[in-house]
């Protein structure tokens, strides 16, 4: 049985992992363990539990900043925030549906370690963009910090910007700040109806090209839209290409005529209103037509250049069946296939070789996570500066070896 470590406090923490190095024991780092199918199967005797370093412990909404426990789930922090009406303007997506668990129960250093984005990443960064700074336990059971609480509050080395999307495997962080933004008074979604995959992105590419502020571009192909729980797209009965607008009223409905104009030579031109758009938006970022009768199989998040979309969609189906759908104005892929022994991940790589993308496989079982690279394999350079980083924080490899890349 796997023993478990329950620090309460940060100081605990730093006990934890002093013990752990000096026993040379490797630690199974989680907060609620919500995103333990995320990454490769962590190779440790312990569980370093974080769920108790939980609860904001300072917001001021004028200032633009929040400050919570690592473990802080991610429904307390949104509902704080949505009575300021502010939001975290990277959107990240909830992987509970995804995995099996409920929606909400993600944490917020989960978010920050996974480095994750949803739709508006297009306009607004990723993840790290918005981590302000941190407090950490480094793997040499050395207490840490970096940034701050406001934008410019960061000199030398920028490390926030190296702890998001690391997964855990550099640091224990004890305190997590983030940028927080006010809410868009009012958010539309133009939809495009009955385009394939090769029109639908150019249609997405001229919207994003445009002065129009778009903060959402995707597609769905008919197979995909039928699945979706608002009406208008289910109902369509062919492929929707979505574009979203946000900001001031007039603002926002000028944008939307224009667009609907812009969109008009592909197709027939419909639109979503607020309620809606955010429920599409909402299954669009948690990749939700691939939840549910979905479940058994394997997921991918396969970013390519926006324009070779839709060729590398069709790629992959062809040689793989399954289904996709594209966020990120054809960027990112997201793509379902049936169960295989290798998730099909020579196949994936093959295809994105020449177009210079990465893909990583977000949803299989552990057996598979075992035996594929999960993240996409880096260039010998790149690998070795990896691992040295991965030394210089934590020598002994005792924080979740293994989770990112096999032997490390």
């Amino acid at each position: 049985m796997t023993e478990i470590l329950k620090p309460d406090t940060a100081d605990q923490v730093l006990d934890a992992v002093k013990w752990a190095v000096s026993e040379a024991t490797p630690l199974d780092v989680r907060g609620t363990g919500t995103k333990a199918g995320f990454g490769r199967p962590v190779q440790a005797g312990r569980v370093l539990d974080l769920s108790n370093l939980a609860g904001i412990t300072e917001y001021d909404p004028g200032e633009l900043v929040l400050t919570a426990g690592p473990a802080t789930p991610m429904a307390e922090i949104e509902q704080a925030l949505a009575e300021a009406n502010q939001e975290l303007a990277f959107e990240p997506m909830d992987l509970g549906a995804l995995y099996g668990n409920g929606a909400g129960a993600g944490t917020l250093g989960g978010v920050i370690a996974a480095n994750l984005s949803g739709p508006r990443r297009i306009k607004a960064g990723a993840a790290r963009d918005h981590f302000l700074g941190f407090q950490a336990v480094s793997g040499r059971g050395e207490v840490f910090k970096s940034g701050g609480k406001v934008m410019k509050n960061v000199t030398g080395f920028d490390l926030s910007k190296l702890m998001a999307g690391s997964f855990g495997t550099l640091a224990v962080m004890t305190q997590v700040s983030v940028k927080v933004l006010p809410r868009p008074e009012k958010t539309r979604t133009v939809l495009l109806m009955g385009a394939d995959d090769t029109h639908a992105v150019a249609a997405l590419c001229d919207a994003l090209g445009s002065s129009h502020e778009v903060a959402g571009a995707a597609h769905l192909p008919a197979s995909v839209a039928q699945r979706s729980a608002v009406g208008y797209v289910s109902g369509a009965g062919t492929a929707v290409t979505a574009v979203r607008v946000e900001g001031p009223g007039p603002s926002v409905e000028h944008r939307c005529k224009s667009l609907r104009d812009l969109f008009a030579p592909f197709g027939a031109v419909e639109e979503l209103h607020s309620h809606n758009s955010a429920a599409f938006w909402r299954e669009i970022r948690d990749a939700a037509p691939f939840t549910g009768d979905w479940q058994d199989h394997q997921v991918w998040r396969v970013s390519v250049p926006p324009t070779a979309g839709p060729i590398v969609g069709q790629h992959l189906r062809a040689r793989l069946g399954g289904e996709v759908y594209y966020d990120w104005g054809g960027g990112l892929i997201w793509f379902a296939l049936d169960a295989r022994s290798d998730a099909g991940a020579a196949d994936i790589r093959r295809v994105i070789r020449d177009c210079g993308g990465h893909a990583t496989l977000v949803r299989a079982t552990a057996a598979v996570r075992q035996a594929v690279a999960v993240f996409q394999p880096q260039p010998g350079p790149l690998a070795d500066l990896s691992k040295r980083v991965k030394e210089a924080f934590d020598p002994e490899g005792i924080l979740n070896p293994g989770r990112m890349t096999a032997g490390v």
